[in-house]
C-alpha cells in the first residue's frame, strides 16, 4: 500500500534485524544530544514475588526520604495497584498512571521529576514523556490558573481557537487577558522554583527509574530506561525480578535453576551477571518468536493487500469519472461469462442447462433469448456472442431512455455501491477462512498455500458478484422527472423477480438537470438483493425483516 517506509523512534534498535529482513530498512542509530551519564545498575532477583515488592517498597521509601524522585514503571494495571495498596500500608504518598484519565495523567507525568515525587506507571502510561528535573514550571503555572477558577479555553494560543481572536466575543477576550496575564505571572515564579529544585534533584542522583519485572522486548524495558538522564542529566535505573515473573517461568534456564537451588532467604537479592545475561537471552528468545509470528502474518496479509489494491484501484478510477462506460461494458460482459460458465460447463451441448440459463438472464434484463435459441448455439464463445449481443443493446437502449449524462451518473453511484457493500462482506469472509486455516495442517496441508488458494478463489466469486449486482441493478433502475437536480442512489427501484420478463415501463425521457431516480418499492425488492435504503445490507436483513 505505500510507496515508501521510514520512521523515527528512540527503540528501533533491538529490532534492526527484523525490520532489514522483512521490509529492507536499515536502522540508523542517531548519536544523542549530549552524552548519557545515565547509571543502569544490574538486575536484582529475589525468589519470590512477595519478596521482591517488599524490597521494592523499602527502596522507595529509602529514596522518598532522602527526596529522589521516582519513576516506577509495572507491566500492568493489577500490578501497578497491588505495588500502590503496600505504599499506601506504608503511608507513603505517590501518583498511580494507569491509562484511565488520560488529561490528568497526563500533566502528572510530567512532574513526575519534582523532589520527593514517586509515580507508578504501567507500560501504556507516560512513556515518551520528557520528565523535567524539579518539575514542568508551565504545566504548575497552568494547574494553579485553573484551580483559581479560570476556564481551560483561556489559556489556549491563539491559533488553537476556534475562530481568530479579534471574532471572539469581548467577555472572552476580557477573561483570556486575566487569564494570560495570571499565567506569566505564576510561570515566572514557577521557573525559578523549578531550578532551585532541579539543582536539588541533581545533587541526589537525578530521576531514579525502578522496573518491577522484565517485559518480554527489550525494547520496551529500554523505553523505561530512558525516562531518565534526558539531555545528559544525572539518572539511575534498576530492576526488581522474581522467579515467579512470567518470563522467569516460560524461559527458565539454567542460570534461573542455580538461583532457585541455593540455599539462600526468600529476601535476600542475587546480583550476578550471568543470570542477567540468561535474562537477556529469554527475552531475546521471545523477541524472535514474536518476530516469526509477525512475518507469518506479513505472508498472510499479502493476499489481502494484492485484492485490497485490485478494488481500490477500480473505485479510484470510478471516482475520478474515467470511462464509466466501458467499466460498465466490461461488468456487463463479466457477468455473462459468468452465467454461461455456471450452466455450461460440460464440454457436451446436451448436458447444457439451457433452459437454467435463459432463465435466469431473464432476471437480469428483460431478455427476449429463449432456451431454443441457446440451444441452437454450437459453442459457449457463439452463445457467448449471442447473449451479449443482447444484453449491449438493451443496455443502450436504457441510456437513451435515460440520458447520457443520467447514465453516467446511475454507473458511478450503482458501482461505488456494490463495491464497497461486496468488499465488506468479502474481508469477513476472509476473517472467518483465516480463523480456522490453521487447521488445514492436521490434513497435512501448507494452511498458507490453501488460504493463498482460497482467497484467490473467494477474491473470483468476489468479482463476479459485483458484475452480477451491477448488472441487474442497471437494467431495472427507472428515472422519473423531477424538479431537485440532485440524484441519489436510495431511489433506485428494482423490479421483483416475478416480473422480470416484463419490461420496464419506459419513463420520460430528462436530461442530467432535472432527473433523480424513482422513490424505491419497498415490497418488491428481491429478498437478496441490496436494500434500497443505502445502508449496505441486504434487504432481508434491513428493511425486509419487518415484511
Amino acid at each position: 500500500m505505500y510507496e515508501k517506509l521510514s520512521g523515527m523512534t528512540g527503540t528501533a534498535q533491538t529490532e534492526a534485524a527484523e525490520l532489514m529482513n522483512t521490509y529492507n530498512l536499515q536502522v540508523v542509530p542517531i548519536p544523542t544530544n549530549r552524552e548519557m551519564v545515565r547509571v543502569d545498575q544490574a538486575d536484582l532477583i529475589f525468589k519470590t514475588e512477595a519478596a521482591k515488592f517488599d524490597a521494592v517498597v523499602r527502596d522507595l521509601e529509602e529514596r522518598h526520604a532522602k527526596g529522589q524522585p521516582v519513576l516506577v514503571g509495572t507491566i500492568s494495571v493489577e500490578k501497578s495497584e497491588q505495588l500502590s495498596k503496600k505504599l499506601q500500608q506504608r503511608g507513603i504518598p505517590h501518583e498511580v498512571l494507569n491509562a484511565k484519565q488520560h488529561t490528568r495523567e497526563a500533566m502528572v507525568v510530567t512532574q513526575a521529576g519534582r523532589l520527593g515525587a514517586i509515580t507508578v506507571a504501567t507500560n501504556m502510561a507516560g512513556r515518551g514523556v520528557d520528565i523535567l528535573l524539579g518539575g514542568n514550571p508551565d504545566g504548575l503555572a497552568r494547574q494553579d490558573v485553573l484551580k483559581e477558577g479560570h476556564s481551560p479555553e483561556t489559556l489556549l494560543d491563539e491559533f488553537a481557537l476556534p475562530v481568530a481572536l479579534e471574532m471572539m466575543p469581548p467577555d472572552f477576550i476580557t477573561a483570556r487577558d486575566k487569564a494570560q496575564q495570571r499565567y506569566h505571572e505564576l510561570l515566572e515564579k514557577y521557573i525559578e522554583k523549578c531550578k532551585v529544585e532541579g539543582d536539588q534533584v541533581r545533587a541526589l542522583g537525578g530521576l531514579y527509574v525502578l522496573g518491577t519485572e522484565r517485559h518480554e522486548s527489550r525494547r520496551i524495558d529500554n523505553q523505561l530506561r530512558g525516562r531518565s538522564g534526558r539531555q545528559g542529566d544525572l539518572g539511575e535505573s534498576r530492576f526488581y525480578l522474581s522467579l515467579d515473573d512470567e518470563l522467569m517461568r516460560l524461559f527458565a534456564t539454567g542460570a534461573l535453576s542455580w538461583v532457585m537451588g541455593r540455599a539462600l532467604p526468600d529476601d535476600e537479592a542475587i546480583e550476578a551477571k550471568m543470570v542477567t545475561k540468561a535474562i537477556e537471552r529469554a527475552q531475546s528468545t521471545v523477541e524472535q518468536r514474536n518476530g516469526e509470528v509477525r512475518k507469518n502474518v506479513l505472508k498472510y496479509d499479502e493476499v489481502m493487500n494484492e485484492q485490497r489494491k485490485v478494488i481500490y484501484q477500480r473505485r479510484d478510477q470510478i471516482l475520478q469519472g474515467l470511462d464509466l462506460k466501458a467499466a460498465a461494458m466490461e461488468y456487463l460482459a463479466e457477468a455473462v461469462d459468468a452465467l454461461i460458465e455456471a450452466h455450461c460447463v460440460a464440454e457436451v451441448d446436451d448436458e447444457w442447462d439451457v433452459s437454467g440459463l435463459a432463465l435466469e438472464l431473464a432476471t437480469f434484463w428483460p431478455t427476449k433469448i429463449a432456451a431454443a435459441n441457446l440451444a441452437s448455439c454450437d459453442s459457449t464463445d457463439e452463445m457467448y456472442d449471442l447473449v451479449m449481443a443482447d444484453a449491449s443493446g438493451f443496455y443502450a437502449l436504457r441510456e437513451i431512455e435515460m440520458g447520457e449524462s443520467v447514465m453516467r451518473e446511475v454507473e458511478r453511484q450503482v458501482m461505488l455501491r456494490i463495491i464497497d457493500q461486496r468488499w465488506r462482506e468479502h474481508l469477513e469472509e476472509m476473517d472467518y477462512l483465516q480463523e480456522g486455516i490453521n487447521l488445514r495442517a492436521v490434513g497435512q496441508k501448507d494452511p498458507l498455500i490453501e488460504w493463498q488458494r482460497e482467497g484467490f478463489e473467494m477474491f473470483g466469486t468476489l468479482m463476479k458478484g459485483i458484475a452480477q449486482d451491477f448488472v441487474k441493478y442497471v437494467m431495472h433502475v427507472q428515472v422519473v422527472n423531477d424538479s431537485s437536480p440532485s440524484s441519489t442512489l436510495s431511489n433506485i427501484q428494482q423490479t421483483s423477480d416475478e416480473n422480470v420478463d416484463d419490461k420496464p415501463a419506459p419513463s420520460s425521457k430528462t436530461n442530467s438537470s432535472s432527473s433523480v431516480f424513482g422513490a424505491p418499492d419497498w415490497s418488491k425488492t428481491p429478498r437478496n438483493s441490496p436494500c434500497p435504503c443505502g445502508s449496505g445490507k441486504k434487504y432481508k436483513m434491513c428493511h425486509g425483516r419487518a415484511n
